[in-house]
């Protein structure tokens, strides 16, 4: 069995308005060494098919499609057996 981890985060210059809120929650808590924070997604895919030259072109397939919005989101991907 394979599995995969994918990586969501939002694109240069795209608004975070949920990553500008726990940044300001973070310094109100103390913390005002954080310069910056963005928000992303984390992902855990196991699959059944165990050829990696496969599940790369699938989970690439599926983070175009419906995992990530390529228009305002990049994806990273890492595939492991």
């Amino acid at each position: 069995m394979a599995q995969a981890r994918v990586y969501v985060t939002l694109k240069e210059g795209i608004l975070d308005p949920q990553g500008k809120t726990v940044l300001r929650a973070l310094h109100s808590l103390g913390f005002p060494e954080v310069e910056d924070l963005r928000i992303g997604k984390y992902m855990e895919l196991k699959f059944t098919d165990s050829r990696k030259e496969n599940l790369e072109e699938r989970l690439s397939e599926m983070c175009e499609r419906i995992l990530a919005n390529p228009v305002i989101e990049n994806y990273r991907m890492e595939v492991e057996d």
